[in-house]
């Protein structure tokens, strides 16, 4: 009888355990949010220099098959088209017989309002702008926070 009337032992958490859980839990989250963010818009970043270099084999085409860029004022190759959910607009600018244009320009319902990117017929490669705490850099295609292409 002495041996029922002992206390049970209490169980579960006590209040300082699941704070410190919860101030681990907030740091991790700390860290890893901008980090999948900048995973995110990398990812983003590199779908928009993919589509611009694939419009430069197009227009490359074109060339070799017209002896020129331009078809009537315009580039002698559509635009790709502008899909809803995609982060970028591409277009085609100031194409002649021996020159060409193509800007990426980040869409801002995507948050990639100031990201712009830019070939020319020459095969050159250029960051025209990129958002407040970027590097940019202008002879390549900046793709990290820190100005790497």
């Amino acid at each position: 009888m002495a041996q029922t009337l002992l206390r049970r032992r209490a169980r579960g958490f006590t209040l300082i355990e699941l704070m410190v859980t919860v101030a681990i839990a907030a740091i991790l989250a700390s860290v890893a949010v901008p980090m999948y963010r900048d995973y995110v818009l990398r990812s983003r970043i590199i779908d928009a220099t993919s589509k611009l270099s694939d419009f430069r084999v197009r227009m490359e085409q074109y060339f070799m098959d017209n002896r020129t860029y331009a078809d009537g004022g315009k580039c002698g190759v559509a635009d790709p088209k502008d899909i809803d959910d995609a982060a970028f607009t591409i277009t085609c600018a100031d194409p002649s017989a021996t020159a060409y244009t193509a800007t990426a320009k980040g869409k801002e319902s995507k948050g990639m309002k100031g990201f712009e990117y830019q070939i020319v017929a020459s095969g050159a490669k250029k960051t025209n702008s990129v958002p407040t705490g970027w590097t940019s850099k202008d002879d390549c295609w900046v793709t990290k926070r820190d100005g790497s292409c």
